[in-house]
């Protein structure tokens, strides 16, 4: 299978909520504890201003069609003149598309952002026990800066821990 990947459009909005709302009921990698209406996440879209944006990662078939099948950002670190240039990466797959080498495009294709984008640093913010997205830090040689116990709750109302990654670019 082939992926490609661009700027989420305006015409995303649903397959992002869709995506984005799996993850949440799932419980394992989003501090929100209920699903995303589509207002709230046009909201979070348009949050994001150059530099920052929303990307989506497709699946291309073989007859050109394509499909939404995950989506990432780069946002604001810290709202503060001097962060600047550090970036908080977020990316999510469909839940049917995982483990595929869709997360491995995806933040590959990310980071490629992050660095076109003139940022410095990229930095993860991740539940510790979420051993596919710690895999990825690993995989693209982030450094684990830090670890908060007891940090968040998911929506399944489990309390995880919060491990914090970053990258030099």
């Amino acid at each position: 299978m082939e992926y490609a990947y661009r700027q989420a459009a305006e015409s995303d909005i649903q397959a992002l909520t869709g995506i984005y709302n799996a993850a949440v009921v799932a419980g394992g990698s989003s501090a929100d504890t209920t699903p995303r209406t589509i207002e709230q996440r046009r909201a979070w879209l348009d949050s994001h201003k150059a530099p920052y944006a929303v990307f989506v990662t497709e699946a291309v078939r073989g007859d050109g069609t394509r499909q939404v099948v995950g989506f990432s950002a780069l946002s604001v670190f810290y709202d503060r003149a001097g962060y600047n240039g550090v970036t908080d990466l977020a990316y999510y797959i469909a839940p049917e598309w995982q483990g595929r080498g869709v997360g491995t495009f995806t933040l590959r294709s990310l980071l490629d952002e992050a660095r076109k984008r003139h940022m410095r640093k990229a930095c993860g913010i991740i539940f510790a026990d979420n051993a596919g997205s710690i895999a990825l830090m690993h995989h693209f040689g982030f450094t684990q800066f830090g670890l908060m116990p007891a940090a968040a709750t998911d929506s399944t109302g489990t309390m995880r821990d919060m491990s914090y990654w970053y990258l030099d670019l």
